[in-house]
């Protein structure tokens, strides 16, 4: 129902722009369509990858792995897979459902989830060259660190 809503307020504000400058809506929707056009590609490879995984993982497979019953090892794991990993938020979140949803425990998600969207591995370099290896290198083991204390917060939470 609010997704209703959100697109119901969306449609009155793009009609609300549209009469008050034709010109400069078009422009922003032509910008909007271009950037929905650039994210395309990325989210079905990451769509793809993720359905192979899970067609090739099935829920007993992903539940020994990371399930809740995996332990510390399932942790790590995830932890691992989230800090190497470079998914985008808006991808992240609909596979970590679907890993909940095919038998990963919320520990072993939160971690995973935590470490994706604050641990850098890939975007190491990059950050060295702005921060100083030393800044960046502390930021994310602490972060990755910080990403166990999220699991723990979680397993105290959900239970």
């Amino acid at each position: 129902m609010d997704t209703y809503i959100f697109y119901g307020i969306a449609i009155i504000f793009l009609m609300i722009s549209f009469r008050k400058d034709r010109k400069k809506t078009m422009i922003a929707l032509k910008k909007a369509w271009k950037s929905f056009e650039n994210l395309l590609p990325q989210l079905f490879s990451v769509l793809l990858i993720v359905g192979l995984m899970l067609s090739v993982m099935n829920a007993d497979v992903i539940s020994k792995i990371i399930g809740a019953d995996s332990g510390f090892l399932g942790v790590a794991i995830a932890a691992t897979v989230g800090a190497i990993t470079l998914i985008p938020p808006y991808v992240a979140f609909p596979t970590a459902a679907m890993l909940l949803q095919n038998g990963a425990g919320y520990m072993q998600i939160g971690t995973f989830v935590s470490a994706l969207m604050m641990v850098g591995i890939a975007t190491l370099p990059i950050e060295m060259k702005y921060f100083g290896k030393k800044l960046t290198i502390l930021r994310n083991v602490l972060a990755f660190i910080f990403s166990f204390i999220v699991g723990l917060i979680i397993k105290l939470v959900v239970g």
